[in-house]
């Protein structure tokens, strides 16, 4: 049997590849290595990870508050536009309704009524008590994000979730 052109015969008489040897990428580490190396990989990852998964929260947070403000708007117009309602009335359901579900104060909570006079009929100066048929009733109702955030953080600091709805008056 002839011998292979890349190898050697060693001195105990077996025969040794001449070939180089190459280390293998992430080859043979000790375990406490690796274990070094996850808590790098996690210290560096981790944080990045919590503050993506926070603002998952807060936004989620805002899209809820912003349909319950939403909801109690149209709610509040359906109230104003019937005979007999007064601007006091519509705000103070507002601000109950929005104080019980969101737990935000009366004070935080913006209320803006408007009765724009259809044709032909008298101004009646934004007053519900004064609105007449037809006439086009609009409530805007604005509450700071940060009176209603679950996490202190300036995701969304200093924005309005707002909700504007409008009906006619019967």
């Amino acid at each position: 049997m002839k011998p292979m052109a890349d190898t050697k015969k060693c001195r105990n008489g077996r025969r040794v590849s001449q070939r180089p040897r190459i280390r293998e990428v992430g080859g043979a580490r000790s375990v406490s290595e690796r274990r070094g190396a996850a808590l790098v990989e996690a210290a560096l990852v981790l944080p990045l990870f919590f503050v993506v998964v926070l603002g998952i929260i807060e936004f989620g947070r805002a899209m809820m508050v912003s349909q319950v403000v939403t909801n109690a708007t149209r709610e509040a117009v359906r109230q104003a536009i019937l005979d007999g309602s007064t601007n006091q009335a519509v705000e103070q359901w507002i601000k109950d309704f929005l104080g019980q579900t969101l737990n935000v104060a009366a004070g935080d909570v913006s209320v803006k009524i408007t009765v724009t006079p259809a044709p032909g009929n008298p101004n009646p100066n934004n007053q519900l008590a004064n609105a007449q048929n037809k006439d086009l009733v609009t409530i805007n109702v604005s509450v700071p994000f940060d009176k209603v955030s679950l996490i202190p953080g300036h995701y969304l600091a200093g924005k309005n979730l707002w909700a504007e709805v409008s009906m006619r008056h019967e």
